[in-house]
């Protein structure tokens, strides 16, 4: 039996995260869709994505294949009722495929033809990009209970100041000294090796992920999650970091979304709420408009590899694409193109030979590879995103 998460029919809707990696590889809560289907099948799960990424993200497929879609959340009676299916039977929710058994993984495309069963649970989605932070709650709620039932937390320095500690978990290796750690309004998990310093205020839900840090004298509301690797510091509030990428300095992130392999300048803000507080539009991939998103708050989406300098602004809304260096003063467009350079005064295009020598020097910090692979998804969108870099 091979399991294969789909990337399904809401990859464009999650772009620019989706430029990248699989939707399954998209982190919400503490772990990403496909860590948490890989918890709760005991089984390692393959990609069915776009031909360019699977170079990166292959597929595992046999004779006998359960498809599920990428974007769906897993729980213990979606898993047994997918546990269930006959080979030619495919699993609905209304209108919403979940998952089919199926000899050939492109099967999924056009499962209407199968025998048709019925989900009668709740299904938690990831539709939007919005939807990795304001779902961001109740996916790392769902996560800390899985990770942590039956264990116990490593021992809590006294130093700290607690509230609710029987929902904060440390894993091994976890350090935090002189903070003040709430966990009435969610479970705050820290992961292996991570970092909390001096000084820090951490209101729940929060989850830093493996070899995270948290600088000294932030102040972070929940649910915020900074995925491995990641380093904040400054005010976060209601915020996703997928991994790999750092807000080091002083500065406002505020329901907002960033990528792997971003950074944010010194001093560096996004507004959440507009002034005269309507609901926020986005730019939609799909579309190419802005569509609303139905919030009152909403900050910043900034796919892979993008970077600000110090003192940059970005306004209520604004989708900043893959490879981006922002850097001059004033507010920027709403909707920043993939390989693009400069900011509020005008744009230029970000030639991908400079960006893969960022993202090597970058990378090689954190001990990682810029691979041939890597090279090839960012050059596949460099050409993907060339119509919208329109300066």
């Amino acid at each position: 039996m091979q399991y294969i998460l789909h990337d399904g029919d809401r990859r464009t809707a999650l772009l620019p995260f989706t430029f990248t990696r699989p939707v399954a590889e998209i982190r919400i809560g503490i772990l990403t869709i496909r860590e948490k289907w890989n918890h709760w099948l005991s089984a390692e799960t393959s990609t069915w994505t776009e031909s360019y990424l699977r170079g990166k993200f292959p597929t595992a497929s046999g004779a006998d294949n359960v498809v599920i879609h990428g974007s769906v959340l897993p729980d213990g009676d979606l898993v047994a009722a997918i546990k269930k299916l006959e080979r030619g039977e495919a699993l609905w929710k209304d209108d919403l495929l979940l998952a089919c058994r199926v000899e050939n993984p492109e099967t999924f495309e056009s499962a209407a033809s199968l025998k048709r069963v019925e989900f009668t649970g709740g299904c938690f989605q990831v539709r939007n990009t919005w939807d990795i932070f304001s779902k961001n709650g109740a996916a790392l709620e769902a996560d800390f209970d899985l990770l942590t039932a039956g264990r116990q937390s490593q021992p809590i320095s006294v130093t700290n100041r607690l509230i609710k500690p029987d929902r904060i978990f440390l894993e091994d290796g976890a350090e935090v000294e002189h903070s003040i750690l709430n966990a009435t309004e969610g479970p705050i998990y820290l992961g292996r090796n991570s970092l909390v310093m001096e000084g820090n205020m951490i209101r729940g839900g929060f989850a830093l992920c493996d070899h995270g840090v948290v600088k000294m004298g932030a102040k972070i509301y929940g649910p915020t999650t900074i995925g491995p690797y990641g380093k904040i510091c400054g005010e976060v509030n209601n915020s996703v970091i997928f991994g790999y990428s750092s807000k080091g300095h002083d500065g406002y992130l505020g329901n907002a979304v960033l990528g792997e392999w971003c950074n944010i300048g010194a001093d560096s803000n996004n507004s959440n709420l507009k002034n005269n507080y309507a609901k926020v539009r986005l730019w939609n991939y799909d579309t190419e408009g802005f569509d609303h998103t139905g919030l009152q708050f909403c900050g910043l989406m900034m796919g892979d590899h993008s970077k600000t300098a110090i003192n940059t602004m970005f306004n209520t809304g604004t989708v900043i694409g893959v490879n981006c260096n922002i850097y001059v003063p004033g507010f920027p467009r709403n909707f920043v193109p993939s390989f693009s350079w400069g900011g509020a005064s005008g744009f230029s295009e970000y030639k991908p030979a400079r960006a893969f020598e960022a993202a090597e020097v970058m990378m090689a910090r954190r001990n990682v590879e810029f691979t041939a692979a890597d090279a090839e998804i960012l050059q596949e969108v460099f050409e993907q995103t060339r119509k919208w870099r329109k300066y």
